[in-house]
């Protein structure tokens, strides 16, 4: 199971966020060098990123930089200087097709043996932000081995349907179904895009209770505020923490007894349902264990 519920974007160009990006209490931190940075910064940006890495003590927090894009100048700089600091993982945004992380798998293959660095060890993020990213999703998820997530990319994707945003993000419904189905088919995270407005806290928390409803893995945030709200969402309700507790010890029981079927509140009980109060357990666990992550 994943542990990354929150994933918070950090400015590359702000030493002081950077500095403190791993107290913010998101599970994971993304250290962006892409939208986040104007131009004349991205040299500066990326220096200090890399020195970011290379200084700060993360802990389990999972640390992902987020490169300008392979249409850019950028591309290989950013890559140049990153891969060398061992993030966790790279951020690839505007993944339209299988041949975009094919071509970035092989350039961090590359610096990896340039650089002494166990091959596959950084892992790749496919960021899904345009049309055709979503119709390539399956073809992408089986791109690579070095493919650990993929992430839509909302703003970005209303922006090349040419669709309005909407409050309850019926347009991109359809994109982040198909983004799920590819991603859970091949035992991959899936993060949902940011809810862009920071001061509406009770939509963030329908919206992130909606994702998680379809199987997302977890959802970006632009605002350390925004993380309790996210990990919220990903909280089971006691009544589902003590029906999934019920259906464990009962699937327990059933199998040293030897039988295959068995009923929990006079309901029978398979192996799906087993599953799903395995993960009820599994995220109840990890909201005790992280207290306010």
């Amino acid at each position: 199971m994943s542990t990354y519920r929150s994933m918070l974007y950090i400015p590359g160009n702000s030493p002081a966020l950077l500095q403190h990006a791993p107290i913010f209490g998101a599970d994971s931190v993304l250290l962006d060098l892409e939208d986040a940075v104007a131009l004349s910064e991205k040299d500066a940006a990326r220096k200090l990123v890399r020195r970011m890495i290379e200084a700060l003590d993360f802990g389990k927090i999972l640390v992902t930089a987020r490169i300008n894009g392979a249409d850019t100048p950028f591309f290989e700089r950013d890559l140049e200087e990153i891969v060398p600091a061992r993030p966790g993982a790279i951020r690839l945004p505007k993944c339209g097709s299988p041949e975009d992380v094919r071509m970035i798998d092989g350039k961090i293959s590359e610096l990896e043996e340039r650089h002494g660095i166990e091959k596959g060890s950084i892992r790749l993020h496919a960021m899904i932000e345009t049309a055709a990213g979503v119709v390539n999703a399956n073809a992408i998820a089986d791109a690579s081995p070095r493919l650990s997530a993929i992430t839509l990319g909302g703003q970005d994707l209303i922006a090349d349907m040419g669709a309005k945003k909407s409050r309850d993000g019926w347009e991109i419904f359809s994109a982040r179904s198909q983004v799920v189905i590819a991603a859970k088919s091949r035992r991959l995270d899936v993060y949902d895009t940011v809810w862009t407005d920071v001061g509406d806290l009770d939509g963030l928390l329908e919206e992130t209770q909606r994702v998680v409803a379809m199987g997302f893995t977890g959802k970006a945030a632009i605002h350390p505020m925004q993380v309790p709200v996210i990990h919220q969402a990903f909280t089971p309700a006691a009544h589902e923490i003590d029906f999934s507790t019920r259906v464990i010890h009962a699937a327990e029981d059933a199998k040293r007894e030897g039988r295959g079927v068995f009923a929990v509140d006079g309901k029978m009980v398979d192996g799906p349902i087993v599953a799903q109060a395995t993960r009820v357990l599994e995220l109840a666990a990890l909201a005790k264990r992280g207290g306010g992550r």
